[in-house]
């Protein structure tokens, strides 16, 4: 008997692939041919896990998917009808961010409920085992989204994928065969951006999705409170879950993805347990976003995630937008054993440095200096200015300044536009001071003329009052250094000084 059942699944499984078509994340044929891969046993130890949980080999599975958590969870159903989770694989890589596939080439991992048929199951995958998730369902193709071939596979190489390692889709490929040779016609698959908790929940309170994971909550709540598969249909544009036909009719309604929702009614017993689980989650949801739970960061510029197992054994391994990610929790799992094989070609997700590196300013016309983040510790270097307070002095002037009878103001004003004023000069007025803007540019050290961080060059003639070279050097260019000639006045009125 058990013979004549396996010969039956395995011709109702070969008529259901006949056909030929693209899988995978690249060109792969479908079929449920049989090969060495596609024939691996059961893993003994998960064998022997079923029977303890009182599974069958061949009952039905369901499959259960968390982006931020990057763990897959294959349910199996018991003999008593109801599911019960048989194993937690974590996720190698996944592309993408929190949040549905929207189009084509924008490599996003789904997000939403599909269902595995025996045709989408793929032996001869270029990345070990297969099978393609089916997106687009009805919702998205209603709401004009697109994309083709979105699988979870093996080789932990994601493009829009979900990727597990070759030991770990090996797993899962031979529960799913084992679930469609028992007479499973469709597996579920629930794909979500991460545990649908309350403290999730009020983590992603403001993001855009919100609406959306809202609605496919209410059907990880119907699996939750029933440990059943949901059934799921659509209309309007959204997911409608264990709909029946109401008492008065005759006949089963008939959904449309983008039509008017047909009469239905969801059973009293289910409705009402899904009803008080939303009140408890909505409830604490709202207390931990009164308490002030953070709310997680948007468009972060990293590339899906990793879990945390894998990305402790890869050099500068990063769990991207999955948990885990901080330096001492790899730390802690690096002696831990990997669930499979690592290829070498693993590309771990990566923050956009681009985003966070600032460039170095090397110009600026503005009155305020402006500092690039190593200039906390470089020099001010002085550049060329058009300015008038820049100008070079006239001979009385000069003069009159040397000797005390100067403008005291233009004098305070100059010695305010290039370094800090002596304790005993007066200050300087706000007017005089902001009508004389100064071109000043901060620069790395390396990037400095080597004369610039000389000190002041000394006066020629010996005086006790050193403060008249700064205040003069101060209005050359960077790197000059004054040039006094033989007869000049400074030569011969330095007794004065």
């Amino acid at each position: 008997m058990t013979h004549r059942t396996l010969v039956r699944a395995l011709l109702t499984s070969a008529v259901l692939a006949a056909g030929v078509m693209l899988a995978g994340c690249d060109s792969d044929q479908i079929s449920l041919a049989q090969n060495a891969k596609a024939n691996q046993p059961v893993p003994p130890k998960l064998v022997a896990a079923m029977t303890e949980k009182d599974m069958d080999l061949q009952s039905p599975i369901l499959v259960r998917l968390f982006k931020q958590e990057a763990e897959l969870e294959v349910w199996k159903q018991t003999r008593s009808g109801q599911f019960a989770l048989l194993k937690t694989y974590p996720i190698c890589r996944w592309s993408g961010d929190l949040g549905p596939k929207v189009r084509e080439g924008d490599r996003q991992a789904p997000e939403g409920f599909y269902s595995i048929n025996p045709s989408q199951m793929n032996p001869q995958s270029a990345y070990y085992l297969s099978f393609n998730t089916g997106y687009p369902n009805a919702f998205d193709k209603a709401l004009g989204r697109t994309g083709s071939e979105l699988m979870v596979h093996g080789d932990c190489s994601s493009r829009g994928c979900y990727a597990m390692t070759d030991e770990q889709i090996a797993e899962i490929y031979s529960l799913g065969r084992e679930s469609f040779f028992g007479g499973q016609k469709a597996f579920q698959f629930q794909a979500y951006p991460f545990r649908m908790t309350p403290a999730n929940m009020a983590k992603h309170r403001n993001n855009p999705n919100m609406p959306f994971w809202k609605m496919i909550k209410e059907g990880n709540d119907h699996f939750e409170v029933t440990k059943q598969e949901p059934k799921v249909d659509f209309c309007e544009k959204k997911y409608v879950f264990d709909a029946v036909k109401p008492p008065d009719a005759t006949r089963d309604p008939v959904f449309n993805a983008s039509a008017k929702c047909p009469a239905y009614v969801i059973p009293e017993e289910v409705a009402s347990a899904v009803r008080e689980k939303e009140q408890r989650d909505d409830a604490e949801m709202a207390k931990l976003a009164a308490k002030g739970t953070p709310v997680a960061r948007l468009n972060t510029g990293i590339d899906g995630g990793m879990n945390a197992i894998f990305a402790s054994k890869i050099p500068e391994g990063n769990t991207g937008l999955s948990e885990g990610g901080d330096s001492q929790a790899l730390a802690s799992m690096s002696l831990a054993r990997a669930p499979g094989t690592i290829p070498g070609t693993v590309n771990p997700p990566r923050p956009n440095l681009a985003v966070q590196r600032e460039e170095p300013v090397v110009a600026t016309t503005s009155s305020t200096s402006v500092a690039t983040p190593s200039s906390a510790s470089a020099p001010a270097t002085r550049v060329a200015s058009a300015n008038a307070s820049d100008k070079s002095e006239g001979f009385f002037s000069s003069f009159a300044r040397k000797v005390g009878i100067g403008d005291a103001t233009a004098d305070a004003s100059k010695q305010a536009a290039s370094q800090p004023a002596p304790a005993a000069a007066a200050p300087a007025k706000p007017k005089v001071a902001d009508a004389k803007p100064q071109s000043v540019v901060r620069v790395a050290p390396k990037a400095e003329p080597k004369q610039a961080a000389k000190p002041a060059p000394k006066p020629q003639v010996t005086s006790t009052a050193a403060a008249a070279p700064a205040a003069t050097a101060s209005t050359q260019l960077a790197g000059s250094a004054p040039v006094v000639q033989t007869n000049s006045f400074d030569t011969r009125f330095s007794a004065v000084k």
